[in-house]
């Protein structure tokens, strides 16, 4: 199997999930409804969003796409653009209102355009797929590129924009790029940029060659059961095995040459 066909970033779910904002909470941390509500219809934008979310999920309210969406697009009317981008999932989802890609990519757009990191991901997401948008590879990676380049980036993010950078889709190839963009990814604990930058360190692509670096960032993968870093545990113990038949069998070989040749001396 050729290295290049180790890198199974672009295969996963995680490379055309679009990313809704929804404020992760505990029961204790999260604000009375009524208090939520007051805001909301009082037209306070963070508050419309966080009852839309309250609805989306049923947390406090009966579970309700439809005034999802209501309290989505009231926000993002306001130009807030975690309700514009959340509004944009809905349109792509088709869920709480029809089925949009058109319309998911315009609120999308709205809200990447004020650096929204989530948004310029489903954005690069749209453009990489031709979802509502002609695709184009260049532009997906350019929307990929401004939402891995902020400071509160998600690993997703680093690591798709990794995998452009390894496959040279949309922007030249750089495999060094690629491995450092898999390790802020693997840093943060993503199990697939570890198994990324596990490949990249095994076979030396952009990286020095480190079979121990490679196993470690393989282990950290397999605790999470990533599937391909367990193929990659397996792919360095049957290589260690080897290793070990290859040693033990020349020190046979010569070892008998040294036999032989004492025998014909004698």
């Amino acid at each position: 199997m050729k290295a290049s066909g180790l890198i199974f970033t672009l295969l996963l779910a995680s490379s055309v999930a679009v990313v809704q904002l929804a404020a992760q909470q505990t029961n204790a941390d999260q604000k009375p409804i009524e208090e939520v509500k007051a805001k909301a219809e009082a037209g306070d934008a963070e508050s419309q969003v966080e009852l839309g979310r309250r609805y989306e999920h049923g947390e406090g309210v009966s579970k309700d796409q439809g005034e999802a969406v209501k309290w989505y697009r009231k926000a993002a009317e306001q130009n807030y653009a975690d309700g514009q981008n959340n509004l944009g999932v809905c349109y792509q989802k088709g869920e709480g209102v029809a089925k949009d890609e058109v319309e998911a990519v315009k609120w999308y757009r709205k809200a990447a355009e004020q650096n929204l990191a989530a948004a310029q991901y489903n954005l690069g997401i749209c453009y990489e797929h031709g979802e509502g948008v002609a695709k184009d590879e260049v532009e997906a990676v350019k929307w990929y590129r401004k939402a891995a380049e902020q400071n509160d980036a998600d690993a997703e993010t680093q690591n798709n924009l990794g995998s452009r950078f390894y496959y040279g889709d949309g922007v030249p190839k750089d495999l060094g790029k690629a491995a450092e963009l898999y390790q802020k990814a693997a840093d943060q604990g993503f199990a697939s940029a570890q198994t990324n930058l596990g490949v990249a360190y095994e076979f030396g692509l952009g990286v020095p060659k480190n079979s121990e670096k490679a196993r470690e960032l393989y282990q950290k993968a397999a605790a999470q059961n990533n599937e391909h870093a367990k193929e990659g545990l397996n792919r360095l113990s049957r290589g260690s095995f080897l290793w070990w038949v290859y040693l033990i069998t020349a020190v046979v070989v010569i070892m008998l040459r040294k036999w032989n040749a004492w025998r014909s001396k004698r």
